[in-house]
């Protein structure tokens, strides 16, 4: 990790390290801690960081400082504090690196040893904004009934007793102590990939709080705001090969730096409670509605992120890049997108579809970011419901073509019912694969089930078709049916 010659990131190397990278020219010392981020992983630090850097950059503001909270791993905390909270960004393009140093983060908690320092911080008038990065589940909240999951160990009873576990109840708390002070209260800002994120964050801290104090949770939904938001760039977990050539190229020595692609886009609801932050200067898009921008990136990023997950490793393929850089499984996901997913996306204001379409294959095919097909294929039964399966449902109900977003479906479900080759790594793999396994090359076992596939359980001619390739899959191999799959004779004859 460490290299001769190398120095280590901290404030007094800064000066040093400016001859070879960017690093922050202005006095972290004068910027504000107008923010509190809960969540401090490799794609917040790549992400929301990156653009309140970019503000105090500028000379825009100096307000917008970042204060980090850990729920429980200590791991960002360790590794940055003797660097001050300064990190490397090393954002990787098709052809070039561009290495920056950050400085917006002023500091980094710790909740679960220092719980009474977080309430401080976050009921303080100068924090004006709460953004978290928390994942889907550490909201609690149940997708299917839109409901806070009361009964749940970190959620309902922490509420009540007033030691929270989740991200939720640290800002219950807060905010209860900013009414009780009569401080305005903050805007929470979820950066989770997560349908209505704004809405979900909602629901967990309003339920929450009407555990506690129904008074303190109506002030809470009349006076808070809780704005959607979009969020993108692709964030690998940092590889100790990049700490090696951040050391040996450009002399840093990082304990934690940060990998990540050029490309980055943030769509923010205008909904705020407090003063806002001006980044639409630096590149952050303020709308009334996300609605448009979330569901094109769910159909056809998402979307094809499922679709070449399970065929892509059925091919013997490892990682996005390598299904982009192969002529037949990269022309399936054009196809794919083009075809069956982009006619079914409405028109969104200010973006182009089927270039944004082009954008997305672009990012995919970048060999300097390859994401591996595994981290894509996880936990399907949530992702295929929620960014494939509506665009098959959909094509479906319009009479639209969708032999390729039935083939998606049928390499899934047979990666499922193999034993070998392919691991599912799935809350439900049990489950399913003993379904898969009973059903064979008929899917209608899984496909029953509706808390997966909803109204497609009920659509026979699609079950034969998803059994026809599954059939296919099964004795000619993936590469073959793709082929067929792209030339006139969309099936062949088993």
């Amino acid at each position: 990790m460490f290299c001769a010659g190398a120095q280590p990131l901290n404030d007094l190397t800064l000066r040093h390290h400016a001859k070879r990278v960017a690093v922050p020219t202005y006095s972290r010392e004068r910027l504000g801690s107008g923010v509190v981020h809960v969540g401090v992983g490799a794609f917040h630090r790549a992400h929301q960081a990156v653009y309140f850097d970019e503000l105090a950059q500028r000379g825009i503001s100096s307000e917008w400082g970042i204060t980090g909270v850990g729920l429980h791993s200590e791991e960002v905390r360790a590794a940055l504090a003797p660097q001050n909270w300064l990190y490397t960004v090393i954002e990787r393009g098709a052809a070039a690196e561009r290495i920056r140093v950050v400085g917006a983060m002023k500091n980094c908690l710790l909740a679960r040893t220092d719980p009474e320092t977080v309430f401080a911080v976050m009921a303080r008038k100068e924090t004006r904004l709460v953004t978290l990065t928390v994942t889907g589940g550490g909201y609690h909240v149940d997708p299917v009934t839109g409901q806070l999951d009361r009964d749940h160990p970190d959620a309902g009873p922490a509420a009540r007793s007033r030691a929270p576990l989740t991200a939720a109840g640290y800002l219950v708390e807060a905010l209860d102590r900013r009414r009780r002070d009569r401080i305005a209260p903050f805007t929470v800002l979820s950066c989770d990939n997560v349908p209505h994120n704004g809405s979900v964050a909602r629901t967990a801290v309003t339920g929450l709080a009407a555990l506690r104090d129904r008074r303190l949770a109506r002030w809470i939904e009349h006076e808070v705001a809780f704005p959607d938001s979009v969020v993108d760039r692709i964030t690998p977990a940092t590889a100790p090969a990049a700490r090696r050539s951040l050391a040996g190229a450009h002399g840093i020595t990082d304990r934690w730096p940060v990998t990540t692609e050029a490309f980055t886009q943030w769509i923010v609801q205008s909904d705020f409670c407090n003063s806002r932050p001006p980044l639409e200067e630096v590149g952050v898009e303020f709308v009334a509605d996300v609605a448009p921008y979330a569901l094109a990136k769910k159909r056809l990023l998402n979307g094809a992120h499922c679709a070449m997950a399970f065929l892509g490793l059925l091919a013997g393929r490892d990682t996005t890049a390598e299904v982009m850089a192969d002529p037949l499984l990269g022309g399936f996901v054009a196809r794919l997108m083009d075809e069956e997913i982009l006619p079914l996306v409405a028109a969104v204001p200010g973006l182009e579809l089927r270039e944004y379409a082009r954008t997305i294959r672009g990012r995919f095919a970048n060999p300097a970011m390859a994401d591996r097909l595994t981290r894509l294929s996880a936990r399907a039964s949530a992702k295929m419901p929620a960014y494939l399966l509506p665009s098959l449902a959909e094509a479906r109900a319009a009479r639209r073509p969708t032999e390729l977003l039935s083939l998606a479906v049928a390499g899934w479900l047979l990666a499922l019912g193999q034993t070998r080759g392919i691991a599912i790594d799935d809350p439900h793999a049990v489950r399913l694969r003993m379904l898969a396994v009973t059903g064979g090359d008929d899917p209608r076992p899984l496909l029953r089930e509706r808390w997966l596939f909803g109204d497609l359980a009920d659509d026979e001619a699609l079950a034969d078709t998803v059994g026809d390739w599954m059939h296919l899959l099964r004795h000619y191999g993936a590469r073959t049916v793709i082929a067929d799959a792209l030339s006139a004779d969309l099936r062949m004859a088993a």
